[in-house]
């Protein structure tokens, strides 16, 4: 999946977290949750503003940041 028009910073929105578009919710919220056992369902739940595409695209940035390369982040 192409996790770049899901995923952004802003350094005037959660201090320049990485963030899914459209929310203020850092793409690592949703990585811990994954990590911690939660299921997709449970975390769109959780985050009603959620999107299933932000969870595939949160994977797809933690994938890419993995194979310890520079990932550029759209503004």
């Amino acid at each position: 999946m192409d996790w770049k028009p899901y995923i952004t910073t802003d350094p005037q929105v959660m201090h320049g977290a990485v963030c899914l578009r459209g929310t203020r919710i850092p793409v690592s919220v949703v990585l811990d949750n994954l990590a911690d056992g939660e299921t997709p369902e449970r975390i769109l739940d959780q985050y009603p503003s959620l999107l299933p595409e932000h969870i595939s695209a949160s994977i797809g940035y933690a994938a890419d940041l993995a194979r310890e390369r520079i990932v550029p982040i759209p503004a």
